[in-house]
């Protein structure tokens, strides 16, 4: 099974570049990690059991290619995330808050929150993508969520 990159890119390019966006933070990088993992499915010569398979394997390459992005030399170097926020805009006052505490987390806790939460990822699945142990898939999703909701109360509760 081999369905077209194009069927894929309608599909699957959001979930890839909000992946691609946790860990590199810059939108012009989750761009390109988004392009470069439809170009390397394109380039995989093996068919794929399943749908569910594909995702899963489009995801893993979008996390490494992401990953080094900001390994590179001129990333390293480059804007600060808080830049970057001041050009988003969101629903709400709560939502913006969110998202910049998320992505305030370190790298491991804010990937495992995302394909948690955003992508409907079981802890099993979670672990098949990021080769890790389901039980530190559990670890850093507690830890993501402590964080988070220490740094959000906190937060919310200057704000009341």
């Amino acid at each position: 099974m081999k369905p077209t990159v194009e069927i894929l890119v309608e599909k699957y390019r959001n979930s890839l570049y909000a992946v691609a966006f946790n860990i590199c933070k810059i939108a012009q990088d989750a761009e390109d990690v988004v392009q470069d993992t439809f170009i390397q499915y394109l380039a995989h010569k093996k068919d794929f059991e399943s749908e569910q398979y594909i995702r899963a394997w489009l995801i893993r390459v979008a996390i490494n290619k992401a990953k080094n992005k900001n390994n590179a030399f001129f990333r390293r170097n480059s804007l600060p995330l808080e830049d970057y926020i001041e050009t988003l805009t969101f629903e709400t006052e709560e939502a913006s808050e969110l998202f910049e505490t998320v992505m305030k987390l370190q790298e491991k806790y804010r990937i495992v929150i995302h394909l948690f939460y955003y992508e409907d990822y079981s802890v099993n699945e979670i672990a098949d993508i990021l080769k890790v142990t389901p039980s530190n898939v559990k670890v850093r999703l507690s830890r993501g969520r402590l964080s988070l909701r220490n740094t959000l109360k906190e937060v919310w509760q200057d704000d009341e």
